[in-house]
């Protein structure tokens, strides 16, 4: 492109962004990113640096990373065996340990290397810390034969302590969050990231949460990508899951939308983090990238039920 057309781009780029920065200036979005991400340096500074144009036009961010392929991986390295159950980890003893190092020390830190690199003031901590989130051991669950299957040390959400990332917000920071917890005695838990995005989403009255996975978002057939479903609602969302055509990782990710949804938060999305710009792309335009979700389809705008369609 010629000087002039590049210049006509950017002017006609940020004209059709303004309206979207001023309607979500000052708004809290809740953003989960799945650890596939982070095991990728490039994906990783292709995903911080959208955060970062979110950040610098004043919205505010709260970041809640996932680390399961890297505690796989770890895992297998130290000879462990790695257990799921619709799409949920058994977390043992071993287990455990494993996912403190991955989530507190390997992945949360180099986030917020990448951040230091890219002048977004974060600051990391995990449900451990301040009593950001409270949590028990989940009891043992009966499965639909009549056994159970005890979960190990994987925690259930008590309580989330929104003013703890208030402050942080209040003071220009962006929290990173590692989805770890305890209970009341100090025993450690890990607890399914999706699960607690939503969760800090519902008290902080987030304006989006917003889901970054590998899927390019819910997909009417898991094995074609090309039926990505533009936008449902709570009863789609159930009737696909019912249809058993959610399943595995996205098992927890639905049940996190839906709490979500359910608790007040208006908007979420789920985007592909393999889709260059896709964040920014869903939050600046209403055509979007991936699937939006909302308690009613009737509460979409005409525009969005047009494009998105």
């Amino acid at each position: 492109m010629n000087t002039s057309r590049d210049r006509a781009v950017v002017v006609s780029a940020l004209k059709h962004a303004a309206p979207y920065i001023r309607m979500f200036k000052h708004k809290v979005f809740v953003l989960k990113a799945g650890g596939k991400i982070f095991a990728d340096n490039r994906l990783t500074l292709a995903l911080m640096e959208q955060i970062g144009l979110l950040y610098q036009v004043g919205i505010r961010v709260v970041l809640v990373h996932g680390g399961g392929p890297q505690s796989t991986q770890l895992a297998s390295a130290l000879g462990l065996k790695t257990n799921f159950i619709d799409g949920r980890r058994v977390t043992d003893e071993d287990a455990l340990d494993v996912s403190i190092m991955v989530l507190n020390g390997q992945i949360n830190t180099r986030i917020l290397a990448v951040c230091r690199e890219l002048d977004i003031p974060a600051v990391g901590i995990s449900g451990v810390d301040a009593g950001l989130i409270r949590a028990h051991r989940r009891p043992p669950v009966k499965l639909a034969g009549g056994d159970s299957i005890d979960y190990g040390y994987v925690g259930d959400i008590e309580s989330v302590d929104a003013s703890v990332l208030r402050k942080q917000l209040d003071n220009g920071l962006m929290p990173v969050v590692s989805p770890l917890s305890c209970d009341s005695s100090g025993t450690l838990l890990n607890i399914n990231a999706d699960t607690v995005a939503a969760a800090i989403a519902v008290e902080l009255n987030a304006e989006k949460l917003i889901l970054a996975t590998s899927a390019p978002g819910i997909l009417e057939d898991r094995d074609d990508p090309q039926s990505l479903i533009s936008y449902l609602d709570r009863s789609g969302l159930k009737k696909l899951r019912d249809a058993g055509k959610l399943t595995d990782g996205m098992l927890p990710k639905a049940d996190a939308i839906d709490t979500a949804i359910a608790n007040g938060v208006n908007r979420v999305h789920i985007i592909s983090y393999k889709l260059p710009d896709s964040l920014l792309l869903e939050v600046f335009t209403n055509e979007g990238t991936g699937t939006l979700v909302v308690k009613d389809i009737a509460a979409l705008t005409p525009a969005e039920q047009s494009t998105q369609g």
